[in-house]
């Protein structure tokens, strides 16, 4: 396991983290510092096919070594992490045998990873995890997937009794930031179907995600002296709060679960002139999803018609762009591919989760542009924040998903 924790940790104390504002791909210049490591390091491992374009997007092959004809797969993950927060200066620590208590993060500002709150924590007792210090996230999304990928292929070429068709891998920058699948060649990867290796806790499989928006709402208003202020001023930002009190009030994240959809308010800048507001819209069922897209115009709407006289026009513009759909509707036609990862894990003993992401993907949207791609966890939990961490044991797990899947593809029927 020391080879994987080792390999681990060499992709993430490299920050990566990707951001929203910029209009680069990568959208960050440090993606290219892993990057071009992991383009040496698949070299290294005698990986064929190994190149890197333009946008920093990996691609490598490991070719068949058996005589009769099977599907070329894929396997795919991301190397930038959130902008949620900080990536930089990552210090993982290593817990060995976890005893089932509290884990100490970080002594001096009093940081502590606990069962009693993360009770996911219980089910790795006696395992190693890789935490972070307190201070940072630790990357284990999606560099976990990365260390699964290339620690199979590295086995599977040092292992050529195993028997496998051809597998193709690729990684990605910028699906923190929804734009990982953007750029992707899917013709140039050329493989029948693939899996991100993008889950969480182990046993997770997933082939349904989200519909998703964003929604951008700027209010106008007029400044007024307060104290002259009766009948003239509008204030844009009580605009903005009554836009939001208008929103389905249970229907937020931390409030919904499982199918259950959710509008989600992200920002809110203003000042009494204007004021922004953004939100994303979310739901599995694509005819709630449309419905949903249209509450927010309606809200918007009768904003607008309220104060139509007294602005002189329209007082609030709505703009919304879908993010991306739910795979499911391109996977189902191809479920034998789900099957396939399923049947993986019930041979090495692993109880398949199979559920809806309550998220998206690369592989989202990768079905939809040609290539069926369910999800395979990666191991990690508690992602996008300084309570995240990775049992090794799960990402181990992961390993010999991708082999037994490779292996399953490759037998004859």
């Amino acid at each position: 396991m020391q080879h994987i924790i080792d390999r681990f940790i060499s992709y993430v104390t490299v920050d990566t983290e990707s951001d929203p504002n910029s209009d680069t791909t990568p959208s960050t210049a440090k993606q290219w510092d892993l990057a071009n490591q992991l383009v040496e390091e698949l070299k290294a491992i005698g990986m064929e096919e190994v190149t890197i374009d333009a946008n920093a997007y990996i691609m490598a092959t490991l070719p068949s070594n058996v005589e009769h004809d099977v599907p070329t797969i894929g396997f795919i993950s991301h190397f930038d992490t959130t902008p949620d927060f900080t990536g930089a200066n990552i210090k993982p620590q290593i817990v060995e045998n976890y005893d089932g208590k509290d884990i100490i993060l970080n002594k001096e500002q009093n940081i502590v990873l606990s069962p009693g709150y993360f009770k996911d924590l219980l089910q790795y007792k006696g395992q190693t995890l890789i935490t972070t210090d307190g201070t940072t996230l630790l990357g284990a999304d999606d560099k976990a997937g990365i260390t699964e990928i290339v620690t199979a292929m590295e086995y599977l070429i040092n292992n050529p009794e195993i028997k496998h068709g051809k597998i193709r891998i690729g990684f990605t920058p910028d699906e923190e930031i929804g734009r990982g699948a953007h750029k992707f060649d899917v013709e140039k990867f050329a493989a029948d179907w693939a899996y991100t290796m993008d889950g969480s806790q182990i046993g997770e499989l997933e082939y349904e995600n989200f519909n998703a928006a964003g929604a951008k709402l700027t209010f106008s208003g007029k400044s007024v002296h307060p104290g002259y202020a009766k009948g003239k001023m509008i204030n844009s930002m009580l605009l903005a709060n009554k836009f939001i009190s208008k929103l389905p009030k249970h229907e937020t994240p931390q409030e919904t679960k499982g199918y259950e959809g959710f509008f989600h308010v992200t920002g809110i800048n203003g000042s009494i002139e204007e004021t922004k507001v953004e939100l994303i819209i979310r739901d599995h069922d694509r005819k709630k999803f449309e419905k949903r897209k249209k509450t927010v115009e309606k809200i918007a709407a009768k904003i607008n018609k309220k104060f139509a006289k007294q602005f002189g026009g329209p007082i609030v513009s709505c703009e919304i762009k879908d993010s991306y759909y739910n795979m499911r509707e391109k996977v189902e036609p191809v479920i034998h591919i789900v099957e396939v990862a399923e049947k993986a894990m019930k041979e090495l003993g692993i109880k398949p989760i199979i559920k809806p992401i309550r998220g998206g993907t690369d592989g989202c949207q990768l079905s939809y542009m040609g290539l069926p791609c369910p999800n395979i966890f990666a191991g990690g939990h508690n992602f996008h924040g300084k309570y995240e961490y990775v049992p090794v044991e799960s990402m181990q797990k992961a390993i010999e998903v991708i082999v037994k899947i490779a292996e399953l593809t490759a037998a004859k029927k």
